[in-house]
């Protein structure tokens, strides 16, 4: 592939896709508020239709929160091996597409659309495959068009549900100056504290701020943050098999049943998945949770990071989020992390950006400890303050 060659990532996000497959199933719903997540008042909510969200229902949200919200919605429970079909056939559609997918969960997926003239041109082959799910399985899905992943994915989100929004390189500055520095993935009410505290609100603003005082929040991402901030982004979009991966899985000798202890299981597993990932001097950008239940049903949950991770505090915080939207009461047998789409950094693994010397020394201490002794030797624990 030529240099000059322009290059269009395609970033597909199904629109509210548990509760679609659901109005999909029982058309009855349609305009209903429907809250998928269990008819119970425990557990949280896996995804709701826009009806729903009108009265402030979202993902992740409590279910007892939603019911005092939305008492009249439709409550449903979850129903993994329907979604699983339906994400099946989307990413059929995908594959067919290009030779080059990168699934990011059950829902969304990155395809590299470059060099595709000859069948049409990277917007026109994009609209036929949001126009081919709506015609074929009758489900609606955002479209982000641009030269890179994080651009693609932001535009994806712009105009939800059933938008389609391209944005060419030279739009992308004027596009980014005036929104706030939260829409880059990654950037915590922390680090957007401390860069409020140097007068930078504003993803503009952070595009044109001096890299010292960037390096004084985000390390030695300050580089990429400030690409990123320019809409400058040359992550690859990489197939699933070539996607290698590090991680480590438990299985249990009784089933957990209860948040808390999948919690402190999964913070276990992100500190043996961020060792392992910085022997080898390696970090990632997508994390993956594996839950295996009882009935040895098992479903994954991936979440993918615009910047590379190593720290376990950074895979944990994405973790724990995906953890927070499966319901475990009917009981986990076992529990993975792994962590994927993997390079290896110049400089030591990435700093997370809410990073400060203490987490680094504290990594430091733990990996120095695991290597002299086994990654058995020392566990985290979940800090007071953080229990729920």
């Amino acid at each position: 592939m030529g240099s000059s060659l322009q290059r269009w990532i395609m970033h597909v996000d199904m629109d509210a896709f548990y509760a679609s497959v659901e109005i999909l199933d029982n058309p009855e719903l349609k305009g209903l508020p429907v809250i998928v997540g269990g008819r119970s008042t425990r557990g949280v909510v896996s995804t709701c239709s826009y009806e729903a969200r009108k009265f402030g229902v979202h993902s992740a949200m409590p279910l007892f929160e939603a019911r005092r919200l939305c008492p009249h919605g439709v409550y449903l429970p979850v129903r993994p091996h329907r979604y699983a079909e339906m994400s099946g056939k989307i990413m059929a559609i995908f594959r067919e597409t290009s030779p080059l997918v990168e699934q990011l969960s059950i829902d969304e997926a990155f395809l590299d659309l470059t060099g595709m003239e000859r069948l049409g041109g990277a917007e026109t082959i994009a609209r036929k495959v949001q126009n081919r799910i709506m015609d074929e399985l009758k489900l609606s899905a955002s479209v982000g068009l641009a030269p890179n992943k994080f651009l693609a994915k932001l535009a994806s989100d712009m105009r939800k549900p059933h938008g389609f929004v391209k944005i060419a390189s030279e739009e992308a500055a004027p596009l980014l100056a005036p929104m706030p520095v939260s829409k880059i993935f990654g950037i915590g009410r922390s680090a957007e504290e401390k860069l409020k505290q140097f007068g930078i609100e504003k993803i503009g603003q952070l595009a044109a701020a001096d890299i010292t005082i960037l390096r004084k929040v985000f390390g030695i991402n300050a580089e990429q943050v400030k690409l990123l901030a320019r809409g400058l982004d040359d992550r690859p979009v990489v197939n699933e098999e070539e996607a290698k991966s590090i991680g480590k899985e438990n299985t249990f000798d009784r089933d957990l049943t209860d948040f808390e202890s999948c919690r402190e299981e999964v913070l276990d597993l992100c500190g043996q998945v961020g060792w392992r990932l910085r022997r080898e001097k390696l970090a990632g950008h997508t994390v993956t949770l594996k839950v295996k239940f009882a009935d040895f049903h098992t479903i994954t949950r991936s979440a993918t990071s615009d910047r590379l991770i190593a720290w376990d505090e950074d895979i944990f915080a994405l973790v724990e989020k995906l953890l927070q939207k499966i319901n475990v009461k009917p009981g986990v047998r076992l529990l993975g992390v792994s962590v994927s789409n993997l390079f290896c950094p110049e400089d030591e693994p990435t700093l997370g950006f809410e990073e400060d010397e203490r987490m680094k020394k504290r990594n430091q201490a733990i990996d120095a400890l695991k290597g002299k002794f086994g990654e058995n030797i020392i566990k985290r624990g979940i800090a007071e303050k953080n229990r729920k």
